[in-house]
């Protein structure tokens, strides 16, 4: 007998802010099974798509939009600001709304989205990404601490100090006069699964150019080093400024591109600004 494989035709659009790059699928009337299965095989960048992980945009009952997003390994991530904002560019541009400001459901809460059109097309994004979270057991880190600012962790490569930021997603932050491949990728991959972050954590390595700009690399959790992390960007400049290193609005300089964040004294929000863009649409055959 003749076996036959079934395939299942799916329909994603590729998009990217500041080279943060996911598959993005409109499931605002159905939802593809096995999602994290799915992240896992369109993410691979020689047997898929590629991409740092996948994002389903879906209805919501208490925003306009709701977002999952799933990491290339296929766990899945409260919240991106990079993918957010491309979020809304995805909705706005495909005419799932006319609005230029959006909330979405994430499950770090839910996000308000300002869209910034160029032609009738979206060009950037700002995102209100809320105010930070700074208490070890809330972010968490395994510390009997209240804040964690420059705290010294120890590594293969001998005592490093790092600040520990939520954005909705745990984050440590290390300064460091000098930003190596080494570092991210071999240091930062020993940090994720530090025991003192229970639930692992995204390693920024940041290098303080002034008062108002910073470089920053970043290992993220369950994808590797990517090109841009939005979160990452908001808790480093939270960060610098804890430390006395920055003021209150920086820019951060990735390896995708630049990222503008504001940590507004009165309101304590951290606000995201930075490119959506999208790459193409296409059509994904699943076994």
């Amino acid at each position: 007998m003749q076996n036959f494989i079934i395939m299942t035709e799916i329909k994603f659009t590729k998009m990217h802010g500041c080279g943060n790059d996911y598959n993005y699928i409109d499931a605002t009337d159905s939802c593809p099974d096995n999602l994290q299965q799915l992240a896992v095989a369109m993410s691979n960048r020689h047997t898929g798509v590629g991409s740092d992980g996948l994002v389903l945009v879906m209805k919501s009952e208490v925003a306009d939009f709701r977002m999952r997003m799933f990491n290339a390994d296929g766990s899945e991530a409260q919240m991106c600001g990079n993918a957010a904002r491309c979020v809304g560019k995805f909705v706005y541009d495909n005419n799932l709304t006319d609005k230029t400001t959006i909330t979405l459901e994430t499950l770090a809460g839910v996000k308000t989205i300002d869209l910034h059109l160029a032609n009738g097309i979206v060009e950037s994004a700002t995102v209100d990404m809320g105010s930070p979270i700074l208490d070890a057991p809330l972010i968490p880190v395994a510390l009997p601490v209240g804040k964690v600012i420059n705290h010294p962790v120890i590594t293969e490569s001998g005592v490093m100090r790092f600040t520990a930021v939520s954005m909705g997603n745990p984050h440590a932050v290390f300064f460091v006069n000098e930003i190596t491949d080494t570092l991210v990728n071999v240091t930062g991959r020993e940090l994720e699964v530090n025991p003192i972050f229970p639930e692992k954590a995204n390693i920024e390595f940041a290098r303080v150019i002034n008062d108002h700009e910073i470089e920053m690399r970043v290992w993220e959790r369950g994808s590797g080093e990517t090109m841009a992390c939005g979160t990452g960007a908001c808790a480093t400049a939270v960060a610098a400024h804890l430390t006395g290193l920055a003021s209150r609005e920086v820019t951060i300089h990735l390896l995708g591109g630049d990222l503008h964040i504001r940590w507004d004294k009165d309101t304590d929000r951290v606000y995201l600004t930075g490119p959506a863009v999208t790459t193409f649409h296409a059509t994904y055959l699943l076994q």
